[in-house]
């Protein structure tokens, strides 16, 4: 017998006329909030110029914003926004693609520390993925209160009944990246203490491509494909965009431990 969760939550916390504080963009905010304070304690830790910390989270809210509406747009639905090219500029309407925001962070960054020889690029990604881990969480929450992004039907006994779509008992894939991206946080930043100031540069940030990918495209086996289009492919769109993540994590995982095995000899 299934020991459903009726889920009816309404998306917006409060109107006033137009104006509506929304669930998602609330969650959204305290997860990059979250993700930025981590960065301070780290940067503080470590003595480096906080001013720097607060310089790349302003180049890391831009590439998350540019490259995850652009990835949206074109990676999901792409005809609509080819018909109505200014509502790529609608983001308050929604739509950010996480393999988006992903490479728009790993970009941003790039031109971030191009002048900044005391912040060397994998220094920084290993610990920015610290932070973007535990925003990650948020925003799959942020999804939750939407009803959106939603699982295949399945007679398991924590599905979710998403009542604003449908009476049909669902995976909450939802929850499953929000724990998991929990866990990843958890065990990223007691990697990052435990292991000092990661003498081996790329790591970390191989490992959490490696992680937070290789999940995303195990859990879209029991989400509804979200590009129309992609419906006929073997793999949804999200799976694919996922490989190029996962190999990356593992070359800089690899580099990372070829390189301390050769400073250990």
């Amino acid at each position: 017998m299934l020991l459903l969760v009726h889920w009816d939550v309404s998306p917006e916390i409060f109107r006033l006329g137009p104006l509506a504080l929304r669930w998602y963009g609330l969650l959204f905010a305290l997860g990059f909030l979250l993700g930025f304070l981590v960065m301070r304690w780290i940067f503080e830790r470590e003595g480096r110029s906080l001013q720097d910390a607060d310089t790349g989270f302003l180049y890391t809210v831009a590439g998350t914003a540019v490259a995850g509406r652009l990835a949206h747009c074109l990676f999901y639905e792409p005809a609509y926004y080819l018909e109505h090219p200014l509502e790529v500029l609608a983001v308050w309407k929604g739509g950010l693609a996480s393999h988006g925001t992903t490479a728009g962070i790993l970009v941003a960054l790039y031109f971030f520390t191009r002048n900044r020889p005391r912040l060397p690029y994998l220094w920084l990604l290993d610990r920015v993925g610290i932070g973007v881990a535990l925003g990650a969480v948020f925003v799959r929450l942020g999804n939750l209160f939407n009803s959106e992004i939603l699982g295949t039907p399945t007679d398991l006994p924590w599905a979710f009944v998403f009542a604003r779509v449908d009476d049909v008992p669902r995976h909450p894939v939802q929850l499953y990246e929000a724990v998991f991206y929990a866990v990843l946080f958890v065990v990223l930043l007691g990697v990052y203490r435990w292991s000092g100031r990661l003498r081996s540069p790329g790591a970390l940030i191989g490992v959490f491509l490696i992680s937070l990918f290789g999940f995303r495209f195990l859990v879209e086996f029991v989400k509804l494909p979200q590009a129309a289009f992609a419906r006929q492919l073997p793999l949804t769109m999200g799976q694919w965009l996922s490989i190029p993540f996962v190999l990356l994590g593992i070359y800089w995982l690899a580099r990372a431990v070829a390189g301390g095995s050769g400073r250990r000899t």
